[in-house]
């Protein structure tokens, strides 16, 4: 097994990507991921076009911290602490009342879909970084998604700014994350499993 601090090169490269508005390609909890500062409209409007994909089409933000979350959202409701808390598998929660985030990644109804990341890696590039960081699944919108590195489209992976070295050798299937949607009710709603 690699030492952890094996992935601080690709960490600082891609801190200095995202800060000058570039796309990443990186691993997460879930599958593979492209990503950019979630807070940065133009980075956002480059994933919608790598990825073929229409604007009305959301995409998903990672944090390293629960804590994190209202910053993001208009309010959180209490029961959120309990998924996040209780949850084994990776859960993507969709707010209502999406602030200080890319205008052109909020769609109509203002909702945003929050994954705290439990992946090492992940973590320590959003803490660092100081920001969400976008993440939605590494292949061109109506393609299947990659299950890991191997099965990234070529075209996607020339197409970004920078792409991670970290765990492209790990061949494990990797599955995508649980959906929920919150109402500001405390309503559940789910999405996907």
């Amino acid at each position: 097994m690699e030492s952890t601090n094996s992935y601080i090169p690709d960490i600082n490269k891609s801190i200095e990507i995202l800060k000058q508005g570039g796309i990443i390609l990186y691993p997460t909890d879930t599958i593979w991921g492209i990503g950019c500062d979630a807070t940065n409209e133009s980075a956002v409007d480059k994933i919608y076009k790598l990825k073929q994909r229409s604007d009305q089409k959301s995409m998903l933000i990672l944090l390293d911290n629960p804590n994190k979350i209202s910053s993001y959202v208009q309010e959180m409701p209490e029961i959120a602490w309990d998924l996040i808390d209780l949850t084994e598998k990776p859960l993507t929660i969709i707010y209502s009342g999406a602030k200080n985030l890319a205008k052109n990644l909020i769609p109509s109804d203002e909702s945003i879909g929050i994954r705290i990341t439990k992946d090492l890696f992940t973590q320590r590039l959003i803490s660092r970084f100081g920001k969400p960081i976008v993440s939605t699944s590494a292949n061109i919108s109506g393609e299947l998604s990659p299950e890991n590195y191997l099965e990234i489209n070529s075209e996607l992976i020339n197409a970004v700014d920078y792409t991670v070295k970290w765990r492209q050798d790990d061949l494990i299937k990797a599955e995508p994350s649980g959906i929920i949607k919150l109402k500001p009710n405390g309503e559940v709603q789910i999405i996907r499993k």
